[in-house]
């Protein structure tokens, strides 16, 4: 599912942490301040460590697997919601008890109850796992190599235990396809590795460079098809850069372009080619927004719905796009509507909960957007607002 993240409000990416430690702390001390650290009240109440190797070790002891939740615990909106809804529960806490080790690596803009240390540690935890949003809860084995990433759930303690143990079955799967590929020689035994790469999260596959690695030299062919894999992969990551550099650099109406042109070359097909086309809508229907075309932006979604007749999660996450012109030129009526179509596709799915979430988020803003403004005081008053007399 798409998960909804929050960003600091000041800055749109993740808040800095403090980088100036300093230079003559001795080994020992540091790790003495990092290990206190987990006696610290934390978001989710008792039991979470904060000390990330530590943890590693307590659940390669103990057998248990690791939830590490990487927050932002005094800015962001989910992961209090997650925090509030489920982490703070006894449910919760007694569910997790015999499976997990809980792990939090906070990212608060208030940083005074942190250790320098910690504030160290998580910066390089958050660049190792890749996050780029809150709240991302990431499963991992004692190693430290996730097996599922997840976020918010609305539903409580009880829906999200369902949720997790969906994942750990994830877990199972995937140990229990080594044990088998160890069985096997040659080309097969790289068809099933590659078959254990499917069932982990696509970008955590660097803690599994040991399977990247027999693969290749198991199929130097490439007759599983993993090594084309690769290479598209790759290049997709350099189109994503260009297009943001695109973006960035005010010619976003280049991009579309360059999508087309990706797609021609690398004759990309499937599920691929579905993720190349949207991403461009979403692009066009940025750049109409942009320029005020909010009917054309919203014409583009629905004639894209109806083209590929999306059904699903599918049409789901295309209806959602609406929701940036539609808040950009403030017409909650209209939003309103376009949520309730969203959780008319299928009342029980991931993204009808989140729209059913976000209603009462939306009628407040209607209501401040609609409250009338405070006068603009004199010319020359405390107060007083240049370019509004």
């Amino acid at each position: 599912m798409t998960v909804l993240l929050d960003k600091p409000p000041n800055q749109g990416q993740i808040p800095p942490t403090n980088t100036h430690i300093i230079m003559r702390i001795s080994t020992q001390l540091a790790s003495l301040a990092l290990a206190l650290t987990t006696s610290l009240a934390t978001a989710g109440g008792d039991g979470w460590m904060t000390d990330f190797e530590a943890a590693k070790k307590k659940a390669t002891a103990e057998k248990k697997d690791l939830l590490v939740d990487f927050t932002g615990s005094d800015w962001c909106g989910w992961c209090i919601k997650l925090s509030d809804e489920v982490f703070k529960h006894d449910a919760f806490k007694k569910g997790v008890a015999d499976k997990y080790v809980l792990v939090e690596l906070d990212f608060p803009k208030d940083k005074s109850k942190q250790s320098e240390a910690t504030q160290k540690q998580n910066k390089e935890l958050q660049k190792k796992y890749k996050i780029r949003g809150f709240p991302s809860i990431l499963l991992m084995d004692g190693e430290g190599r996730p097996f599922a990433q997840t976020g918010y759930q609305a539903g409580g303690p009880e829906t999200y235990l369902a949720h997790l143990e969906e994942f750990r079955a994830k877990r199972v799967q995937r140990d229990e396809a080594l044990a088998s590929a160890e069985k096997l020689e040659g080309v097969a035994k790289a068809k099933a590795l590659v078959g254990v790469l499917k069932t982990l999260p696509e970008n955590q596959l660097s803690f599994y460079s040991e399977i990247t690695d027999q693969i290749t030299k198991l199929d130097p062919e490439d007759k599983s098809g993993y090594i084309a894999q690769q290479k598209l992969k790759e290049a997709k990551a350099k189109l994503q850069s260009e297009i943001m550099g695109a973006m960035r650099g005010g010619k976003p109406e280049t991009a579309p372009a360059m999508i087309d042109k990706f797609i021609a070359e690398h004759k990309v097909e499937g599920k691929e080619k579905d993720e190349l086309l949207l991403m461009k809508l979403q692009i066009n229907v940025s750049i109409m927004t942009k320029a005020g075309e909010t009917d054309k932006a919203l014409a583009a979604v629905d004639s894209y719905i109806a083209d590929n007749k999306l059904e699903g999660e599918a049409k789901q996450n295309t209806l959602g796009i609406k929701m940036g012109p539609l808040m950009n030129s403030k017409n909650f009526d209209a939003a309103d509507k376009v949520l309730d179509a969203i959780i008319a596709v299928a009342p029980d799915s991931a993204p009808a909960k989140q729209a059913s979430g976000f209603k009462p988020k939306l009628a407040e803003m209607k209501k401040a957007a609609s409250a009338p403004k405070a006068p603009n005081p004199a010319h020359g008053q405390p107060g007083h607002v240049h370019g509004k007399e």
